[in-house]
Protein backbone atom coordinates (compact mmCIF):
# COMPACT_ATOMS: atom_id res chain seq x y z
CA UNK A 1 0.00 0.00 0.00
CA UNK A 2 1.43 3.35 -1.02
CA UNK A 3 2.13 6.14 1.80
CA UNK A 4 -0.28 9.46 2.29
CA UNK A 5 1.08 12.42 2.06
CA UNK A 6 1.63 12.73 5.57
CA UNK A 7 3.09 9.21 5.76
CA UNK A 8 5.14 10.14 2.96
CA UNK A 9 6.68 13.25 4.84
CA UNK A 10 7.43 11.66 7.79
CA UNK A 11 9.36 8.79 6.63
CA UNK A 12 11.34 11.16 4.06
CA UNK A 13 14.10 11.21 6.74
CA UNK A 14 14.28 14.95 5.56
CA UNK A 15 13.01 17.62 7.85
CA UNK A 16 9.68 18.80 7.50
CA UNK A 17 10.06 21.89 5.33
CA UNK A 18 12.13 20.27 2.90
CA UNK A 19 9.92 17.06 2.55
CA UNK A 20 7.12 19.44 2.07
CA UNK A 21 8.88 21.29 -0.96
CA UNK A 22 9.85 18.23 -2.56
CA UNK A 23 6.41 16.63 -2.39
CA UNK A 24 4.62 19.60 -3.57
CA UNK A 25 7.26 19.52 -6.82
CA UNK A 26 6.50 16.06 -7.34
CA UNK A 27 2.63 16.62 -7.01
CA UNK A 28 2.85 19.94 -8.55
CA UNK A 29 0.48 21.29 -5.66
CA UNK A 30 1.56 24.27 -3.76
CA UNK A 31 2.14 23.10 0.15
CA UNK A 32 -1.35 24.66 1.69
CA UNK A 33 -2.67 21.69 -0.77
CA UNK A 34 -0.75 19.41 1.38
CA UNK A 35 -1.84 20.43 4.67
CA UNK A 36 -5.75 20.15 2.98
CA UNK A 37 -5.47 16.76 1.16
CA UNK A 38 -2.72 15.03 4.12
CA UNK A 39 -4.59 11.99 4.13
CA UNK A 40 -4.51 11.68 0.36
CA UNK A 41 -2.62 8.42 -0.89
CA UNK A 42 0.25 8.88 -2.92
CA UNK A 43 0.40 6.62 -6.64
CA UNK A 44 3.61 4.34 -6.97
CA UNK A 45 5.30 6.60 -9.29
CA UNK A 46 4.73 9.67 -6.91
CA UNK A 47 6.27 7.68 -4.13
CA UNK A 48 8.79 6.55 -6.02
CA UNK A 49 10.02 9.79 -7.38
CA UNK A 50 9.59 11.81 -3.94
CA UNK A 51 11.42 8.86 -2.38
CA UNK A 52 14.45 9.53 -5.04
CA UNK A 53 14.54 12.90 -4.54
CA UNK A 54 14.47 12.82 -0.41
CA UNK A 55 17.28 10.41 -1.04
CA UNK A 56 19.25 12.72 -2.94
CA UNK A 57 18.53 15.68 -0.40
CA UNK A 58 19.92 13.47 2.40
CA UNK A 59 22.98 12.91 -0.06
CA UNK A 60 23.66 16.60 0.39
CA UNK A 61 22.13 18.05 -3.14
CA UNK A 62 20.44 21.13 -2.41
CA UNK A 63 16.50 21.72 -2.64
CA UNK A 64 16.08 24.28 -5.39
CA UNK A 65 17.81 22.25 -7.63
CA UNK A 66 15.99 18.96 -6.96
CA UNK A 67 12.90 20.99 -7.06
CA UNK A 68 14.34 23.56 -9.61
CA UNK A 69 13.03 26.44 -8.01
CA UNK A 70 13.62 29.24 -5.27
CA UNK A 71 11.56 31.98 -4.39
CA UNK A 72 13.32 35.39 -4.19
CA UNK A 73 11.72 39.23 -3.08
CA UNK A 74 8.34 37.14 -4.18
CA UNK A 75 9.23 35.72 -7.28
CA UNK A 76 9.64 32.22 -8.39
CA UNK A 77 13.10 31.70 -9.81
CA UNK A 78 13.96 28.65 -11.96
CA UNK A 79 17.09 27.98 -10.88
CA UNK A 80 20.01 25.42 -11.55
CA UNK A 81 23.55 24.28 -10.89
CA UNK A 82 24.57 26.51 -13.56
CA UNK A 83 23.56 29.38 -11.24
CA UNK A 84 23.63 30.25 -7.57
CA UNK A 85 20.78 29.71 -5.29
CA UNK A 86 19.04 33.15 -4.65
CA UNK A 87 19.26 33.92 -0.85
CA UNK A 88 17.25 35.83 1.27
CA UNK A 89 20.14 38.16 2.46
CA UNK A 90 20.61 39.09 -0.83
CA UNK A 91 17.16 40.75 -0.26
CA UNK A 92 18.70 43.35 1.73
CA UNK A 93 20.61 44.86 -1.20
CA UNK A 94 17.36 45.07 -3.41
CA UNK A 95 15.58 46.80 -0.50
CA UNK A 96 18.75 49.31 -0.12
CA UNK A 97 18.74 49.57 -4.09
CA UNK A 98 14.79 50.33 -4.42
CA UNK A 99 15.42 53.19 -1.82
CA UNK A 100 17.21 54.50 -4.33
CA UNK A 101 15.73 53.89 -7.50
CA UNK A 102 12.32 56.22 -7.30
CA UNK A 103 9.04 54.99 -9.03
CA UNK A 104 8.27 56.53 -11.58
CA UNK A 105 11.45 57.92 -13.15
CA UNK A 106 13.24 56.32 -16.32
CA UNK A 107 16.34 55.60 -15.07
CA UNK A 108 19.00 53.37 -16.03
CA UNK A 109 19.73 50.22 -13.09
CA UNK A 110 23.05 47.36 -13.66
CA UNK A 111 23.09 44.25 -11.95
CA UNK A 112 26.54 42.60 -12.40
CA UNK A 113 27.21 38.99 -11.89
CA UNK A 114 23.20 38.37 -12.32
CA UNK A 115 23.17 34.76 -11.84
CA UNK A 116 19.94 33.38 -12.38
CA UNK A 117 18.42 37.35 -12.76
CA UNK A 118 17.54 37.23 -9.42
CA UNK A 119 18.47 41.02 -8.15
CA UNK A 120 17.88 42.44 -11.69
CA UNK A 121 14.33 40.72 -12.15
CA UNK A 122 13.27 41.97 -8.71
CA UNK A 123 14.45 45.27 -9.44
CA UNK A 124 12.81 45.30 -12.67
CA UNK A 125 9.78 43.82 -11.20
CA UNK A 126 8.87 46.83 -8.56
CA UNK A 127 10.63 49.58 -10.86
CA UNK A 128 8.89 49.00 -14.36
CA UNK A 129 9.81 52.43 -15.63
CA UNK A 130 13.41 51.76 -14.82
CA UNK A 131 15.78 50.18 -17.69
CA UNK A 132 17.62 47.17 -15.99
CA UNK A 133 20.57 45.29 -17.59
CA UNK A 134 21.74 42.12 -16.14
CA UNK A 135 25.17 40.61 -16.90
CA UNK A 136 27.42 37.89 -16.28
CA UNK A 137 30.31 35.93 -18.11
CA UNK A 138 28.04 32.35 -17.91
CA UNK A 139 26.07 31.96 -21.09
CA UNK A 140 24.71 28.82 -19.54
CA UNK A 141 23.41 31.81 -16.43
CA UNK A 142 22.26 33.73 -19.42
CA UNK A 143 19.74 31.40 -20.53
CA UNK A 144 18.63 30.93 -17.04
CA UNK A 145 17.87 34.83 -16.41
CA UNK A 146 16.79 34.78 -19.48
CA UNK A 147 13.67 31.74 -19.09
CA UNK A 148 13.12 33.68 -15.73
CA UNK A 149 12.30 36.88 -17.22
CA UNK A 150 9.55 35.38 -20.17
CA UNK A 151 8.29 33.69 -17.32
CA UNK A 152 7.47 36.19 -15.10
CA UNK A 153 6.76 38.98 -17.77
CA UNK A 154 8.96 41.07 -16.77
CA UNK A 155 9.89 43.43 -19.84
CA UNK A 156 12.32 46.05 -19.06
CA UNK A 157 15.67 44.01 -18.14
CA UNK A 158 17.30 42.64 -20.61
CA UNK A 159 20.71 40.54 -20.03
CA UNK A 160 24.33 40.56 -21.76
CA UNK A 161 27.36 38.79 -21.85
CA UNK A 162 30.19 40.37 -19.80
CA UNK A 163 32.62 39.73 -17.01
CA UNK A 164 32.07 42.57 -14.61
CA UNK A 165 32.84 45.94 -16.66
CA UNK A 166 34.76 44.48 -19.59
CA UNK A 167 31.51 44.11 -21.89
CA UNK A 168 29.23 46.06 -20.23
CA UNK A 169 27.76 49.37 -21.66
CA UNK A 170 29.18 52.84 -19.97
CA UNK A 171 26.08 53.98 -19.10
CA UNK A 172 26.29 56.46 -17.38
CA UNK A 173 24.44 53.88 -14.94
CA UNK A 174 21.95 55.39 -11.65
CA UNK A 175 22.39 52.77 -9.97
CA UNK A 176 25.10 49.32 -10.07
CA UNK A 177 24.53 46.17 -7.74
CA UNK A 178 26.23 43.08 -7.48
CA UNK A 179 26.32 39.59 -5.86
CA UNK A 180 30.14 39.20 -6.71
CA UNK A 181 31.83 35.39 -5.20
CA UNK A 182 33.20 36.70 -2.09
CA UNK A 183 34.71 33.52 -0.06
CA UNK A 184 38.25 33.34 0.44
CA UNK A 185 40.20 30.20 -1.08
CA UNK A 186 40.35 27.59 1.52
CA UNK A 187 37.54 28.41 3.56
CA UNK A 188 35.62 25.51 5.10
CA UNK A 189 31.59 26.92 4.20
CA UNK A 190 33.13 25.74 0.78
CA UNK A 191 33.22 22.11 1.71
CA UNK A 192 29.71 22.27 3.39
CA UNK A 193 25.87 21.88 2.96
CA UNK A 194 24.66 23.63 -0.51
CA UNK A 195 27.48 25.24 -1.70
CA UNK A 196 29.17 22.29 -2.53
CA UNK A 197 26.98 21.85 -5.30
CA UNK A 198 26.84 25.42 -6.16
CA UNK A 199 28.95 27.01 -9.32
CA UNK A 200 32.81 27.45 -7.87
CA UNK A 201 33.10 30.83 -9.98
CA UNK A 202 30.06 32.14 -8.45
CA UNK A 203 31.21 31.34 -4.67
CA UNK A 204 35.10 32.50 -5.03
CA UNK A 205 37.27 34.77 -6.47
CA UNK A 206 39.93 32.43 -4.54
CA UNK A 207 42.69 34.43 -2.67
CA UNK A 208 40.97 36.62 0.22
CA UNK A 209 38.02 36.79 -1.52
CA UNK A 210 38.39 40.65 -1.88
CA UNK A 211 39.35 40.34 -6.03
CA UNK A 212 35.83 40.55 -7.43
CA UNK A 213 35.21 43.61 -4.80
CA UNK A 214 38.13 45.51 -5.63
CA UNK A 215 37.52 44.98 -9.13
CA UNK A 216 33.83 46.39 -9.10
CA UNK A 217 34.48 49.34 -6.50
CA UNK A 218 37.43 50.54 -8.16
CA UNK A 219 35.93 51.06 -11.41
CA UNK A 220 32.35 51.94 -10.64
CA UNK A 221 32.94 56.04 -10.80
CA UNK A 222 33.38 55.16 -14.79
CA UNK A 223 30.13 53.82 -15.43
CA UNK A 224 28.31 55.62 -13.08
CA UNK A 225 26.06 59.16 -13.24
CA UNK A 226 27.19 61.67 -10.94
CA UNK A 227 24.84 60.94 -8.19
CA UNK A 228 24.96 57.48 -8.76
CA UNK A 229 24.98 54.27 -6.72
CA UNK A 230 26.64 51.40 -6.12
CA UNK A 231 25.56 48.68 -3.63
CA UNK A 232 27.39 45.26 -3.52
CA UNK A 233 26.73 42.40 -1.27
CA UNK A 234 30.01 41.20 0.94
CA UNK A 235 30.72 38.31 3.17
CA UNK A 236 29.74 38.35 6.88
CA UNK A 237 33.42 39.13 8.46
CA UNK A 238 34.14 41.59 5.19
CA UNK A 239 32.23 44.71 6.01
CA UNK A 240 35.15 46.81 7.55
CA UNK A 241 37.33 46.03 4.48
CA UNK A 242 34.51 46.52 1.70
CA UNK A 243 34.13 50.34 3.38
CA UNK A 244 37.60 51.03 3.18
CA UNK A 245 37.41 50.07 -0.74
CA UNK A 246 34.89 52.22 -1.19
CA UNK A 247 36.49 54.93 0.65
CA UNK A 248 39.65 54.57 -1.32
CA UNK A 249 37.74 54.65 -5.28
CA UNK A 250 36.64 58.45 -3.62
CA UNK A 251 32.69 57.52 -3.15
CA UNK A 252 30.74 59.27 -0.25
CA UNK A 253 27.79 58.47 1.87
CA UNK A 254 29.22 55.05 2.32
CA UNK A 255 26.32 53.48 3.48
CA UNK A 256 26.34 49.94 5.70
CA UNK A 257 23.03 47.65 5.61
CA UNK A 258 22.30 44.38 7.89
CA UNK A 259 20.60 41.55 6.32
CA UNK A 260 17.05 39.85 8.23
CA UNK A 261 19.56 38.36 10.62
CA UNK A 262 21.27 41.12 11.60
CA UNK A 263 25.09 40.53 9.99
CA UNK A 264 26.44 43.43 8.24
CA UNK A 265 25.90 42.60 4.47
CA UNK A 266 25.57 45.49 2.11
CA UNK A 267 27.87 48.17 1.62
CA UNK A 268 27.10 51.26 -0.57
CA UNK A 269 28.14 54.64 -1.53
CA UNK A 270 27.60 57.38 -3.95
CA UNK A 271 29.79 59.10 -6.55
CA UNK A 272 29.69 62.58 -6.18
CA UNK A 273 31.42 64.97 -8.66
Amino acid sequence: MTPTVRQAIQQSGLVPVDARVLLAHVLQRDRAWLVAHAEDLLTREETATFLALARRRRDGEPVAYLSGTREFWGLELAVTPDVLIPRPETEALVEFALSKVGGDRPLRVLDLGTGSGAIALALAHERPCAAVVGTDRSPAALDVARANAVRLKVGNVDFINADWYRGTPLGPWDLIAANPPYIGAGDPHLTEGDLRFEPAMALSPGGDGLAALREIIGGARSYLAIGGWLAIEHGYDQSAAVQQLFRDADFADVTVMRDLAGTHRVVAGVRRD
